[in-house]
């Protein structure tokens, strides 16, 4: 297969795409933008951190990662608690 040469498979999985259930709010990190993948798997591997905790793991700004922590948290897949040792922050966690 050449570079100019259409991949069936690429096109197949774009297709199932459109044709799914219009994304929105179902739960899945598939439909989030890459900053919020990152800050995803951050939790996945790190349990629970603040968003100063976050940005140092994933070497985002903090503006950026307080935009992912939005996305996911408006889709259902990240929820914040008060974290006990300084109540101005919040822990986050990926939801259960």
């Amino acid at each position: 297969m050449s570079a100019t040469e259409p991949n069936a498979d690429v096109d197949d999985a774009a297709e199932s795409d459109e044709t799914g259930d219009g994304g929105g709010s179902d739960g899945s990190v598939s439909d989030v933008p890459p900053s919020a993948k990152l800050v995803y798997k951050v939790l996945e591997y790190e349990a629970q951190l603040t968003q100063e905790g976050i940005a140092a793991e994933s070497r985002l700004c903090p503006r950026t990662v307080r935009y992912a922590l939005g996305k996911l948290e408006d889709r259902g897949l990240v929820t914040s608690r008060a974290c006990l040792e300084d109540a101005r922050q919040s822990k986050y966690r990926i939801a259960e």
